[in-house]
């Protein structure tokens, strides 16, 4: 029986990335289902669309788009339903256009779709393609095509259960300076990257990186991708209880009148 898989993305169904990632499935299986928004859901994180109606449309054979969802949605809508009686083994979300890389992931929604396939039972992979935005804002989709499904199924080999999804970063560079893949952890930036940008309209403001909080660690996902030209894979895992603080905590007791 052939590995199921469910791609999604948080570009939209129509967006170039989700085609390469159906190359890079296809490579591995003959069972590819696509479960994608209709239309950008960038930065969305790990939302869910609560309190209102939500509807999805067959686009063709085993592809469908969610009106209005973020990645986090489409997965649901694909492992709890579209699939049916056989939900996927694996979730594949992008390839994005742009690194996902050290705190930024925890708003991607890149992220969170692979997620969320592990919440709901499959293995998850985040894809990202990596841009130089002072040359081009068009990603160079080589590399993501060349090794995409080399990664995975390096990454399905080694897998053991782990309670984790894995993100990958495809370096920007020709594909034969690609050096190989690069296990790395996140880099923890020294405050959130997030900030307040002015806009020209008077009264106005966006939601911005403009800068990357320094100072950068050389051996994380962030330095080895842009010096190294690795494909770089991040193991993040689900259970976030942080057990020397949960073992402060459990000392604390309380002062009784």
């Amino acid at each position: 029986m052939s590995l199921r898989i469910l791609i999604t993305n948080d570009d939209g169904v129509d967006a170039p990335g989700i085609a390469v990632m159906a190359e890079i499935a296809a490579a591995i299986s003959d069972d590819v289902w696509i479960v994608a928004p209709d239309g950008n859901q960038s930065g969305a994180g790990h939302r869910f669309t609560f309190g209102r109606e939500l509807s999805f449309e067959k686009l063709g054979p085993r592809r469908f788009a969610v009106t209005g969802g973020s990645p986090a949605d489409c997965v649901v809508a694909g492992m709890t339903h579209i699939l049916g009686d056989r939900p996927a083994d694996l979730v594949l979300s992008g390839v994005n256009a742009g690194q996902n890389l050290g705190d930024i992931v925890n708003c991607s929604g890149t992220a969170a779709g692979a997620r969320e396939g592990v919440l709901q039972g499959a293995l998850g992979i985040a894809m990202s393609q990596s841009m130089d935005y002072d040359v081009s804002h068009k990603p160079d989709w080589s590399n993501a095509t060349r090794f995409g499904a080399e990664v995975v199924e390096a990454i399905i080999a080694t897998h053991n259960g782990d309670d984790v999804f894995y993100n990958v970063n495809f370096p920007y560079c020709d594909t034969k300076e690609v050096v190989g893949l690069t296990a790395v952890a996140h880099q923890r930036f020294s405050r959130s990257p997030i900030r307040y940008y002015p806009s020209d309209n008077d009264g106005r403001f966006f939601m911005a990186i403009p800068e990357t909080p320094l100072p950068l660690d050389p051996a994380a996902d962030f330095e080895v991708l842009r010096r190294g030209n690795a494909i770089t894979v991040t193991p993040f895992a689900l259970q976030q209880t942080h057990q020397a603080a949960l073992r402060r905590l459990g000392s604390i007791s309380l002062k009784r009148p």
